[in-house]
């Protein structure tokens, strides 16, 4: 990543507090103020495991991440995690094996969509987790809408605008709404392999409630990017062979207020957060 790129991102989480979202970065450990903080809503957000790559550690990764997120589980109870794409890498017949053998051995309850890496379609991502790979749900009064943003092929694709908007619709009357798409519908600078999909945008824009995006598939990002004022958040990866220097994962709190506060962990403790090979 380039030095401009990475103090852009640097610069956009020292800047956000919009739209009653507060973010940071953090160790595991939390201070003890949002600790006893009362909270409506907790949850973890992590993304590209990458389960099979060749030439990774990828058996290590998911064992770290899996424990990494039952100690803070533990520390502080989530009411959810998130599982934001890739959870393999090319290999769908592995989806089964990455759910049982990590997954399913969270101390909470987990929800996954798809991504590009994942090459599953409608059927075969509902044989695996019982739901669809466009998949809606309600927690503790927050709306959650996941929406694939490829296909069997790998493809780089705008989300399914119709199925967000029939279920953002049916989440009108609530007072927060979050959004997850694997692949961003919007190219922030030339670097990035996202999509434009401007209606997209537009159509999560015109939902006030809607407060945030959360996003995967770029390892090298680690914070906030805006469409107008609706924040676009990214958790760095749980595996694979390249990105930040260390492993991670997101925090989302939304308190009885309906303040939202968010902050990324480095879970691997590794002190690099910024490094570069050149000749």
């Amino acid at each position: 990543m380039s030095s401009s790129r990475r103090n852009f991102i640097k610069g956009t989480v020292s800047s956000l507090l919009v739209a009653g979202i507060s973010t940071s970065a953090d160790a595991l450990i939390l201070d003890q103020a949002a600790v006893n903080a009362p909270v409506k809503l907790r949850f973890a957000i992590a993304s590209d495991g990458h389960y099979g790559q060749p030439g990774t550690e990828y058996k290590k990764d998911h064992e770290n991440m899996i424990g990494w997120l039952n100690q803070a589980h533990e520390k502080t109870p989530f009411d959810l995690v998130i599982i934001n794409g890739d959870l393999v890498h090319d290999r769908p017949e592995l989806l089964k094996e990455v759910k049982h053998n990590y997954y399913d051995k969270l101390k909470v309850p987990f929800y996954a969509l798809p991504g590009n890496h994942d090459h599953a379609d409608t059927a075969h991502w509902m044989s695996v987790f019982g739901y669809e790979d466009n998949y809606a749900f309600e927690k503790n009064g927050i709306g959650f809408v996941m929406a694939n943003t490829s296909n069997i092929k790998g493809a780089y694709l705008s989300p399914d605008n119709q199925f967000i908007k029939a279920e953002l619709e049916k989440f009108r009357g609530l007072k927060t709404v979050f959004v997850v798409l694997h692949i961003p519908p919007h190219i922030w600078v030339p670097q990035h392999p996202f999509v434009d999909a401007p209606d997209t945008v537009s159509l999560l824009h015109s939902y006030p409630n809607v407060k945030a995006v959360f996003h995967g598939h770029d390892h090298s990002l680690d914070a906030v990017f805006y469409t107008d004022k609706l924040p676009h958040f990214f958790d760095s990866h749980i595996g694979g062979n390249w990105g930040t220097a260390y492993k991670g994962f997101r925090i989302v709190e939304v308190g009885e207020d309906d303040k939202i506060s968010t902050r990324q962990i480095n879970a691997s403790g590794t002190p690099a957060l910024n490094e570069t090979s050149f000749s």
